[in-house]
């Protein structure tokens, strides 16, 4: 039973090596986390070290705890493992494998930031008094205050800028953040009194926002009349008459590291500049200075928070219509396999990504043969499954009567027309008669073991190349007779080039030996081996290509 929680009060901050942090709303109790959670309602992780379900957050008379749910490492919270144990804003989450994810807790109202707030304002009023300086505090006050709100960004946006203005005496202030490509791009625009201002037309100094991106600290300047500098010649400087810019970079750094020089050493990302200009001098205290960079921190936090909240619609989003994708690639694999009068069948698909790129299928052609066929498209994700929906739907047409061949030519020189170089299939089709007669087609494919007499072979490696890579390649289809008991094994690549943690891959000896050990199994305790040995070899080591079986056995009609 899960309990509902209010919305956007608690989030999980989400590190993984070499992706963007996001953002990760809790809604419910027990919010669960692992590999093999559901991913649209709690947190999946991708990373085989993981156990499925690994840990959980629970919400108990108000206050929230993790719990260890059974992750084979341990679960650690600030280093410490534990098993069950409050969490507190800013606790660290880890799970014993190094290189792997680090969350941390996020309630949305941080009890700390009143103390570090307090401790800030003593530091900036320290040793200095001037006129106006317990307004102008009580602007910071504002400014943090509405960090933690649930106003609507644009309106906290509007009042960090409308108080920089407050602040400079500015006659407008503009807020510009980077987009996709890395230009900038103002997002809000305002002037003194707390009026908007049009976006349209603004014309910002072109140098100063250079000058403060190259040197990574803000640029301040009260009277250009008087200081030597190359602001005074900028065109939009003249041009507009302005004797007082300021511009500070923001970055994504801790709100609690107010140090400018502390950021022109760090590695932060950047996302946008605070701008103000005057076409009158002004006269910036030691105060007024301090606070100003202290709102262009604040406004940072705001601009990071944001994207952080942005990134992670979007991944729910993306992971909404993976998941779409997912069904509908699973409900096109054959369900309940069912045994022919001439032949035993047993497959399985397991995708290192919720959706993959291979895909096997079993169907009767006419009243005596059975059609079989296993494909792995190149590369993984989205791409590599709406290719093969696309393969499966063109190979559906051979129950109609089509000859393989044929088809086979028809398609390759379609997909080598429709889709970019790089993406095409291998594939293995065969068709079974209940004498015993083999027809295939190999397109580019890893041979088929045959276990035989309790040995093992690969005698279909001769064929042509994958459907979709050479406009000019022909498909013919070639014949073996199987003898009773004979069984096939069709894989694909995921299998023999699953890797340990050294990068040494399982290989073709390794699988062949499995299947010389367990020959005279049936076909599911025998698929089941290939799948413990493989995942054994990887241990520790993530998938990183989906891995497909299907086992065909020939058995003649009137056998027993």
């Amino acid at each position: 039973m899960h309990d509902a929680l209010a919305s956007g009060e608690i989030d999980l901050e989400v590190n993984a090596p070499g992706a963007p942090r996001r953002l990760v709303p809790i809604t419910h109790s027990p919010f669960l986390i692992g590999r093999g959670v559901d991913p649209l309602r709690d947190l999946q992780l991708s990373d085989s070290r993981i156990s499925r379900q690994c840990a959980a957050i629970l919400c108990e008379d108000g206050r929230y705890y993790l719990e260890d749910r059974g992750q084979r490492h341990g679960v650690f919270l600030n280093g410490a493992k534990i098993s069950k144990h409050e969490l507190t804003g800013g606790d660290s989450i880890t799970f014993g494998v190094e290189g792997s994810y680090e969350l941390i807790f996020r309630p949305s109202v941080d009890d700390r930031s009143i103390p570090a707030l307090l401790d800030r304002m003593q530091h900036i009023t320290t040793g200095e008094s001037s006129p106006g300086g317990l307004h102008k505090l009580s602007l910071l006050l504002e400014a943090t205050a509405l960090l933690h709100s649930r106003v609507p960004l644009a309106s906290v946006l509007n009042t960090m800028l409308d108080n920089a203005i407050t602040v400079t005496n500015a006659e407008r202030g503009l807020l510009l953040e980077t987009d996709p490509s890395g230009s900038l791009r103002v997002r809000v625009a305002r002037r003194g009194g707390g009026r908007a201002l049009t976006i349209e037309g603004i014309v910002p100094s072109q140098t100063a926002l250079r000058m403060a991106m190259e040197r990574r600290a803000g640029v301040v300047t009260e009277d250009l009349a008087r200081e030597e500098t190359d602001l005074q010649a900028a065109q939009s400087i003249v041009a507009q008459g302005l004797r007082t810019v300021v511009a500070i970079p923001l970055y994504s750094v801790s709100r609690a590291n107010s140090d400018e020089s502390a950021i022109a050493e760090t590695s932060a990302d950047f996302l946008g500049i605070l701008y103000l200009d005057s076409r009158h001098p002004a006269a910036f205290s030691q105060l007024d200075r301090k606070i100003l960079h202290a709102l262009a921190v604040e406004a940072a936090s705001i601009l990071d928070n944001a994207r952080l909240v942005e990134r992670e619609r979007e991944r729910q989003l993306l992971e909404h219509e993976i998941g779409i994708a997912r069904d509908i690639q699973q409900a096109l694999l054959p369900r309940g396999l069912r045994d022919f009068p001439h032949m035993a069948i047993s497959g399985t698909n397991l995708p290192c990504l919720a959706v993959g790129g291979d895909y096997f299928d079993v169907f009767p052609l006419g009243q005596d043969r059975t059609a079989f066929l296993i494909a792995d498209v190149s590369g993984k994700g989205l791409g590599a499954a709406l290719l093969t929906t696309m393969l499966q739907g063109a190979l559906s047409g051979l129950t109609l009567g089509a000859e393989a061949a044929r088809v086979f030519s028809h398609l390759n020189r379609f997909l080598c027309e429709h889709t970019d170089v790089g993406h095409y299939a291998t594939m293995f089709f065969g068709v079974l008669s209940p004498s015993g007669e083999l027809d295939f087609i190999n397109a580019g494919h890893p041979s088929p073991f045959l276990l035989s007499g309790g040995k093992v072979s690969e005698p279909f490696g001769e064929g042509s190349f994958p459907v979709g890579l050479i406009p000019e390649a022909e498909y013919s289809s070639a014949r073996v007779q199987l003898q009773p008991g004979d069984t096939l094994v069709l894989f694909s690549d995921g299998v023999t080039e699953a890797a340990d943690v050294s990068g040494e891959m399982f290989g073709l000896e390794r699988f062949r030996e499995v299947l010389e050990a367990k020959s005279d199994a049936s076909l599911e305790p025998l698929q089941m081996s290939v799948l413990h040995e493989v995942q054994r070899f990887s241990s520790g080591a993530g998938q990183a290509d989906d891995i497909t079986l299907l086992l065909v056995r020939y058995r003649p009609s009137n056998a027993t």
